[in-house]
């Protein structure tokens, strides 16, 4: 797996966490869209699509945590206000964090265990990329 941290390119191998170990720290949200995705058969393959896990910073200092299969259109819209109502009001945004994923299902799945983690947490993840 390839991690990026701003413009700098680290290659390193960070396992994803287990999802059962976070699933009780889950939001009942979270749990529901993991567990569809399990029973799911019907998903693409993985590896069909290049698709990225990433982090924000905004203004005020909260993290946005999403997924993308096109990181800079997405960051360009989060910039221009256009991407998510969290950080409209919170620009100008910054890349910290960036996550090669092998598919959707895998990045839906990795965007749940992050955003079920503590801000202490996230910023050992940033920290360690």
């Amino acid at each position: 797996m390839t991690v990026t941290r701003g413009d700098s390119h680290y290659a390193l191998t960070i396992p994803s966490p287990k999802i059962a170990d976070n699933r009780e720290h889950m939001d009942a949200r979270y749990r529901r869209m993991l567990k569809c995705m399990i029973e799911n058969k019907k998903s693409r393959p993985a590896g069909a699509e290049c698709w990225f896990l990433y982090i924000l910073e905004c203004n005020d200092g909260s993290f946005y945590t999403g997924i993308t299969n096109n990181l800079t259109r997405r960051v360009t819209l989060h910039q221009n206000g256009k991407a998510s109502r969290f950080t409209r009001t919170r620009r100008p945004v910054k890349l910290l964090y960036q996550e090669h994923c092998l598919g959707r299902r895998e990045a839906l799945v990795r965007e749940c265990a992050v955003k079920s983690l503590s801000r202490k947490k996230k910023e050992a993840l940033i920290a360690h990329a």
